[in-house]
């Protein structure tokens, strides 16, 4: 049975208008009124100089449209869009750019929804959340309403997998397989997320699909259906987890990319195979190799904690040293983008709240809901992606310039 989350609301006395509100609002209706109006007045200004047949100006006012209710951050604003009449019956309309057709509710309200569900607010809890949130009168927010939302986001989400990427090209992959428990599956559902830097520094979503696992059947569909769609350029380095069927997948469909193995995942595998009380010490000591200044000073790193754990421990030695290549690639990159290439935080951040939700729902969301909701999540978090660092070295990553230990080799060498 589904779990709903309980969220305390203010007593009904509380989320009445109160005066401050009604003038926010009354002062909202008036500025959008008189936006619409100059919306109005340079249609016509730009049509003044057209003549009908008798000689009348061809584009005049023809009334309003009826008036509507949008829902915003401070309730319902009502407006009334002018309408006009092109006398020559050419077609010519008026269409706010501020207030399009059949408009009901402003894109931040509409950015709120999915919040909302993420956050553990079942789709009959939605009414009740936002008339505490917008005040008592929050039409045409009904379950029913919400079911039409969610199927308009899964249909978002398929024409955006059907993007044209021809000319693409992306500097740095960060990859990663995200569980989650979805209705009437025994094993966890795991999507598929692909983020990747462009050569302007700018992170974007790249790739997100409906996988069995992390299988190399899995991601190979999501690399080749990329490249079908016009990626056909290799990213010079892409960072991720110990998942083999990645790795696998990326060596036939990418071959010239370069691996990074997480440091965030590799740091948890290799403390899983110690003993509590030694693992704040061998967190350090792995934190000594990916914080060396250079490579030579990280292969003294590593080489001491192999000789530290090697004896008692040994799977935590093997697993660190099995992928010491893989590790240590980031020093072959600009040193300023060391701390965006060393783990898959764009993801592991991004996606942390979709399994909270996930984690209250206990599974009953179904797999198209959870790839919706994960592709709504996305789009609202893309805003506070930060940028790379030293943005001018991604074109040299890209066209193949060398660096070593973080600087260019023609530097290094002067």
């Amino acid at each position: 049975m589904q779990e709903h989350t309980t969220i305390p609301f203010p007593h009904p006395q509380l989320t009445a208008e109160d005066p401050l509100t009604a003038v926010l609002r009354q002062g909202a209706q008036r500025l959008l009124a008189q936006a619409i109006e100059v919306e109005v007045a340079m249609l016509l200004a730009q049509y003044a100089d057209q003549r009908d047949a008798q000689g009348r100006q061809a584009i005049v006012r023809n009334g309003y449209l009826p008036e509507r209710d949008v829902q915003t951050g401070i309730g319902a604003v009502r407006v009334k869009v002018p309408r006009v009449r092109d006398r020559r019956g050419a077609g010519i309309r008026f269409h706010s750019a501020i207030l399009p057709p059949y408009l009901r509710r402003s894109k931040n309200l509409e950015a709120l929804l999915p919040w909302l569900y993420l956050k553990g607010v079942s789709t009959g809890d939605f009414s009740e959340a936002l008339q505490a949130l917008l005040g008592p009168a929050a039409p045409g927010l009904s379950p029913a309403t919400l079911g039409r939302l969610k199927q308009g986001w899964q249909e978002e989400l398929t024409q955006w997998q059907c993007r044209d990427l021809s000319g693409k090209r992306y500097v740095y992959f960060w990859v990663d397989g995200v569980y989650f428990a979805t209705r009437l599956e025994e094993a966890r559902h795991c999507i598929l997320v692909i983020i990747g830097a462009d050569a302007t520094g700018h992170k974007e979503l790249v790739g997100l699909w409906d996988g069995y696992r992390e299988s190399e059947q899995s991601w190979n569909e999501l690399l080749l259906d990329l490249k079908s769609r016009g990626l056909t350029q290799a990213p010079a380095l892409a960072i991720g987890d110990g998942a083999l069927g990645f790795w696998k997948a990326l060596r036939q469909v990418y071959g010239q990319t370069r691996w990074q193995r997480c440091w965030v995942h590799k740091t948890a595998n290799v403390l899983d195979q110690l003993p509590k009380d030694l693992q704040a010490q061998a967190k350090q000591r792995l934190q000594a190799i990916w914080m060396a200044p250079d490579r030579q000073r990280a292969e003294i790193a590593f080489d001491l904690f192999i000789a530290t754990y090697e004896a008692k421990y040994p799977k935590a030695a093997a697993c660190l040293a099995q992928d010491r290549e893989v590790l240590l690639a980031f020093y072959d990159f600009p040193a300023e983008h060391w701390g965006h290439i060393r783990t898959t935080n764009p993801i592991e951040s991004t996606f942390a709240t979709v399994r909270a939700r996930t984690d209250k729902t206990r599974g009953c969301l179904s797999r198209a809901t959870m790839l919706a909701m994960v592709f709504k999540l996305y789009q609202s978090a893309a805003k506070r992606w930060h940028r790379l660092r030293a943005v001018h070295y991604l074109p040299e990553v890209m066209h193949g310039i060398v660096f070593k230990d973080g600087l260019r080799v023609e530097q290094d060498a002067a």
